[in-house]
């Protein structure tokens, strides 16, 4: 890739990443300095609840990639966003030890419930952070680069290649529904204590959650941003044109969608990885093709192809979500659908798009 400033020229972006910066330096501020009797104090739930918004934007970020950039409506990444998360999962799990139900020091609750008298050859390695986090990049890519290579290979695309990875999340979510599959089935993985010796229910952890979150977000935002200014990214876009003619160029266009596809699936693992400790749990749910979908109308309300939209649309939408299940939960699925509906037919450049062209009428 070339050496070119990736924020050179990219003013939403470079307010993006300062508004960012205010919130790692406020959320932590408020939350811990000022009594919760004052108007302006955070509590440890919202930021909870901004830590998982920043998670979720993180997520967008890696959809909006392949999507925007590339031209790949991926239904899938929900399934690499779980697989990070499960990672995470199972490394918490290992450090509850003795501290769980049955007080066993090797298996989880779950294992011992199920009368499992070893632990998985799966599971091994999770004790220590460092086998976790690679296994929160490796595996989610390892399936991308696996699913892509033959995908890609055999000129999969379009809305074929979009039922696909939506086929391949469904299975997955079945899959990890069975007991058998020593996850944690229909409950999945949950009642985490601690993560690096310190406990998750403290404000100062949550702060610590909160703030990786989003230098993570941070980090995420210009490595895309580093590749769709570089001359890969440029191919991809190319890609996304026209492939017939980028390929009848001369280039390998399978090797760029695979290259490009892989580093997004390695995205969503990693905010997955962020989220779980967080929320405190992680449930074969999370595999849901519907929560696929609603990433992509994440990045849709947003704007795709700009990164930054996408992560506000992920905000955005999620911050929606929060009000009306807690109002009126009957109604949120009937908002999302109109949503996406409107956004389709009146902002097809989503919200930024909107706020682009006004700023250049004005």
């Amino acid at each position: 890739m070339s050496m070119v400033n990736p924020l050179k020229q990219d003013r939403g972006g470079q307010l993006f990443l300062a508004l960012l910066l205010l919130a790692m330096v406020l959320v932590p501020v408020l939350n811990l300095t000022l009594p919760a009797s004052s108007p302006f104090h955070i509590s440890t739930y919202t930021v909870t609840l901004l830590g998982k918004y920043l998670a979720f934007a993180l997520l967008a970020i890696a959809v909006d990639l392949a999507w925007g950039y590339l031209g790949i409506l991926s239904l899938g990444h929900g399934a690499f966003f779980a697989l990070g998360g499960y990672a995470m999962g199972m490394y918490l799990m290992r450090q509850i030890g003795e501290r769980g139900v049955y007080g066993n020091p090797l298996l989880p609750d779950f294992m011992v419930f199920l009368n499992w008298d070893s632990l998985p050859w799966f599971w091994h390695g999770f004790d220590m952070f460092w086998f976790a986090l690679l296994m929160v990049m490796l595996v989610p890519g390892l399936l991308a680069f696996v699913f892509g290579w033959f995908a890609f290979r055999s000129r999969v695309t379009g809305v074929y290649l979009s039922i696909i990875t939506q086929a391949l999340t469904y299975a997955l979510m079945l899959a990890f529904f069975r007991n058998e599959m020593g996850f944690g089935g229909n409950n999945g993985l949950t009642d985490f204590k601690d993560i690096l010796g310190f406990n998750l229910q403290d404000d100062t952890t949550r702060i610590a959650l909160f703030i990786t979150t989003a230098v993570m977000l941070a980090v995420g935002y210009i490595a895309c941003r580093a590749i769709v200014v570089s001359r890969l990214g440029k191919v991809a876009v190319a890609i996304r044109d026209a492939e017939d003619r980028t390929r009848f160029v001369g280039y390998r266009v399978e090797y760029v969608k695979l290259a490009i596809f892989t580093f997004s699936a390695v995205l969503a693992g990693i905010a997955g990885a962020l989220y779980v400790p967080q929320v405190g749990i992680i449930n074969p749910g999370e595999f849901s093709p519907l929560n696929s979908i609603e990433i992509v109308i994440w990045v849709a309300v947003g704007g795709r192809a700009t990164l930054y939209g996408a992560a506000a649309g992920a905000i955005m939408v999620n911050y929606g979500k929060s009000y009306f299940t807690a109002a009126l939960p009957e109604v949120w699925l009937f908002a999302l659908g109109a949503l996406f509906v409107l956004v389709t037919l009146f902002l097809p450049k989503g919200v930024i798009g909107l706020l682009n062209r006004r700023r250049a009428e004005s």
